[in-house]
């Protein structure tokens, strides 16, 4: 089972990061940047809200009803003259029940370490996150995920960060910041001094999976 970056640096991942910078204006350097760095953050919160009952049932709805993977074969059709209106709607649903009141903080603490503003940030990730959704659900069809153990074991296999691992716990750190900045500005830097190094510690580990 192929993981999320897996993903991206694969040929459609390409002619994903070419239609999204196409989409924002940014260059594919950074969009691809900011993908790498971005879905793992966005499978580590859908980890978390699958760790609940309710939350493992809505996703698994969600998946089998609107986001079965049908995004994915048409990527051309997506981009082409701009991405629809009701895709971004879709994405900034899928943002907001994730992430819930920490996606301004998430937003910017991404804006700083790819240099991308936090405006295009949003907009990229509104892009990403039913493209996001759609490799789920296909990977679910194809491994006939229907309960609770299958998506958790399905999201760790993707994210490359199963539940209780170092990984983990440090998305679970950069996401569960209180948005005062403080925790955030620490995470934010440790992203940013942990970057292309061969640093130990927590530094070091973020900046191995976030990193590109």
């Amino acid at each position: 089972m192929s993981g999320i970056l897996d993903l991206l640096n694969s040929p459609m991942g390409k002619q994903i990061i070419s239609g999204v910078s196409s989409q924002t204006g940014q260059s594919a350097d950074k969009t691809g940047s900011l993908l790498n760095m971005a879905m793992p953050v966005l499978m580590g919160a859908m980890q978390r809200n699958a760790a609940t009952p309710e939350g493992a049932s809505g996703l698994l709805n969600a998946l089998s009803s609107k986001h079965s993977g049908g995004i994915l074969d048409n990527l051309g059709g997506l981009f082409e003259g701009g991405v629809d209106q009701s895709v971004t709607n879709d994405g900034a649903g899928i943002l907001g029940h994730i992430l819930g009141g920490k996606q301004p903080a998430v937003e910017s603490a991404l804006s700083q370490k790819s240099g991308i503003d936090a405006g295009s940030v949003a907009e990229i990730l509104k892009v990403a996150a039913p493209i996001l959704m759609g490799a789920l659900g296909k990977q679910a069809t194809q491994n006939n995920v229907s309960d609770a153990n299958g998506l958790a074991s399905l999201l760790g296999n993707m994210s490359g960060a199963p539940q209780g691992s170092k990984q983990q716990s440090l998305i679970e750190t950069f996401l569960d910041a209180d948005g005062d900045g403080s925790v955030l500005d620490d995470v934010a830097g440790m992203l940013l001094s942990g970057s292309g190094s061969k640093k130990g510690g927590l530094g070091g580990l973020l900046g191995g999976l976030f990193g590109k």
